[in-house]
This record gives structure tokens, sequence and C-alpha cells, in this order.
């Protein structure tokens, strides 16, 4: 099959904006193919729920999730699709935010912010992203921010939680939704879980977009969230920091004392250890099976089977020869010949048969007394 031109790739890009996240990450907010799918938009149409779900809406349905997305799992992945799918001809917008807004309401997470806006923008349902990797101290923006800022102007806390700061303070995805971003961004819908989330100020920050009609649920995948995951590193500690030791990491780089170090790698040298005397036991088991089937195939071969039965009959002989009687020896009284009965026809192995003892008389056997004594009886 001949492979497609990239010409044709090109256009196919180009009319179908569908396909763009699944050849190529989404694109940030403020990137050339965001502007251009936000100034199509005509925001003045408004699109009711029953409208999108009926899938006649006049433009594309412009959907919003927001979140930390903190070490991207299947969790999220599936809020995303579900949000995706929530109406027909959906374009997904996520909001990530910044880790300094997140430390400040949240806590600490586990990957930076740029490490979780690329986690997103890689889902394969996004079709834009709301969050700028923060420039490095050398790029342009960040230089241009520099010379912008009065650093004159000094600005307390109370000033910069009032919001009331002269100068600006530079956010991502913000944590609450106000109209001014929903205008910004030209959202139709806000995609999130149906949980009341709380904040300093309400009890559900999605409670106004409720009653608007501008909320659509998703469903929480159970069983999974970064802080399940956060609790199985906790949990298996030990297991992870004799694993990366091992690995090359040092103990400065995983937080261990250097009791702990030591302590770990005697712990991976034991282990090391007796997986060096299982294999020693495995090699000498596995040399002994080689060795008695050696030893089977040199007696089969020696003593087959014809040759064991030869050696079971001669044994079976002499067993019975050993356990028959011994016969009486055969002959006269006085040793003459032998019983001129038993011809040299008797079977040499016949059992011996019991004789009648032959008496001979001669005259001069008898004296003269004992021929009275017979004369008298």
């Amino acid at each position: 099959m001949a492979p497609i031109p990239q010409s044709e790739i090109t256009g196919f890009l180009k009319t179908s904006p569908d396909e763009i996240t699944i050849c190529k990450p989404a694109p940030f907010s403020t990137d050339p193919e965001a502007c251009q799918e936000r100034e199509m938009c005509d925001y003045n149409v408004k699109i009711t729920y029953s409208m999108a779900r009926s899938g006649k809406s006049p433009r594309r349905v412009r959907v919003y999730a927001d979140g930390i997305y903190d070490l991207f799992h299947q969790g999220h992945a599936r809020q995303l699709m579900q949000a995706k799918n929530v109406f027909p001809n959906v374009y997904l917008i996520v909001g990530v935010c910044s880790d300094e807004l997140t430390h400040n309401r949240k806590g600490r997470t586990v990957m930076n912010d740029r490490e979780r806006y690329e986690g997103v923008r890689h889902c394969r349902y996004v079709d834009e992203t709301i969050c700028k990797p923060a420039p490095f101290s050398t790029d342009p923006e960040a230089c241009l921010e520099r010379e912008m800022c009065d650093y004159n102007v000094k600005i307390t806390y109370s000033m910069a939680r009032s919001g009331k700061s002269p100068r600006r303070i530079i956010t991502n995805a913000p944590w609450e939704i106000s109209d001014e971003y929903l205008e910004k961004h030209k959202i139709d819908f806000v995609a999130h879980d149906e949980i009341p989330y709380g904040a300093e100020d309400t009890n559900d920050i999605y409670g106004p977009l409720k009653q608007r009609g501008m909320f659509v649920a998703t469903e929480r995948t159970e069983g999974v969230s970064t802080s399940d995951i956060v609790a199985r590193i906790v949990k298996d500690y030990d297991i992870y920091v004799r694993r990366n030791l091992a690995r090359g990491y040092s103990a400065k780089d995983l937080n261990v004392s250097f009791l702990n170090e030591k302590k770990f790698r005697l712990q991976n040298k034991m282990d090391e250890l007796k997986g060096k005397a299982k294999e020693v036991k495995v090699d000498l088991l596995r040399s002994w099976e080689e060795k008695s089937r050696d030893f089977i195939e040199t007696f089969l071969l020696l003593f087959g089977r014809e040759r064991l039965s030869n050696i079971w009959n001669e044994s079976k002989g002499r067993i019975m020869q050993a356990f028959s009687p011994p016969g009486s020896p055969s002959g006269s009284v006085n040793g003459d010949d032998d019983d001129p009965e038993q011809g040299s026809d008797s079977l040499p192995n016949s059992p011996p048969t019991k004789k009648r003892a032959q008496h001979f008389y001669h005259p001069n056997d008898y004296s003269d007394s004992e021929d009275g004594d017979m004369e008298e009886h």
C-alpha cells in the first residue's frame, strides 16, 4: 500500500479538527490553532442543554473541564472521556492549575505544572489546554514582565488577597470560574463530578453554574486517585528507596539519612546474597537431575526389558529350588546298586519318593537257639 502524501495529511488536519489531537498534542489556549477556533465560534448563539443533547446545535459545543491532574492516571482520562462525549460534536477545553495556585489552595504536588500540562495535552480527548508553561527567566516573556513591573510599588499580603493590587498577578486556570473567564474562552458548559467542591467563601464553587444550567456531571472512577497512588508509594517507602539506591541514586537525591542509607544498602546486599544462594541451589538441582537422567538411560541400555525378564526367570527357578525339601539317598541299605524299579528315565527334578526297606534273610544268620525258639512257637 502506497504511503499517503504529506499534502493530503495536512489538508485532512485542516478540514478535520476532531482528529487534530490524535495526531499531535492539544494546543495551548494562546496557540494560533486555539485562537482561530475561538474566533470562529459565534458566542452570541447560546446553546441550551436540550439543544446540545439533541445534537442539533448550530456550532460545536465548547465544554470546559478543570483540575490539577497530578500523576495523570486512568481516572483522569476517564473523566475527560466522559466530558468529551457528554454531547455530540464537543470541543473539549481543559484547564490545569499552576503550581503556585495549587500549592496555595490544596497542597504540594508530585509533578510540577509543566509535567502536568504535558500529561493533559497528550490525552486524546483534549482539544485545547488552558495553561501555559512558566517561561524561563531568560525568555522574552519573562524579561518583558520584569520590565513592566514597578517594584517601587510594594504590595502587602492583604492587598494581594483582596485582588486590588496595582500590579498584575499571573495565574493560569483559575480555582473558581468567573463570568469573565467564561466569556473569554467562550465556554458553553463546565464538566466535573457532582460532589460539592468547597472553598473558603462557598460550599460549592460549581454551584452558580449548576443553577444556570451550565454544569454537566461526570462520574469519578472508584478505587483510583492521586491520593491513593501517593499512599501506595508511602506504604512501600523502604522498597522504593532501596530500589532507587540500587539504581544509582544518592542518599541526598532521596533525602535519606546516613544511617538509613547504610541500612538499606545492607538489606540490598543481603538480598543479593540470598539470590546468589538460590541460583547455586537451582544449579545443583539441575546438575543432579541431568546426572540422574544419564544414569537411568545407561541402566536401561544395560538392563533392557528382555534382559530383566531373563534375570527374573533365572532368579525364580533358583528361589523355587531353594525352597523345595531335599530328597532321601537312593539305593539299598547295604549300599548296593540303585533300586531296579527306578529306571534311568526318572526325572531329575521330580520330588523324591518314599521307598520301602527290603530285607534279605540268610540261613546262617540264625543260631540253633533261635531255631528252637521258633519251633516252640
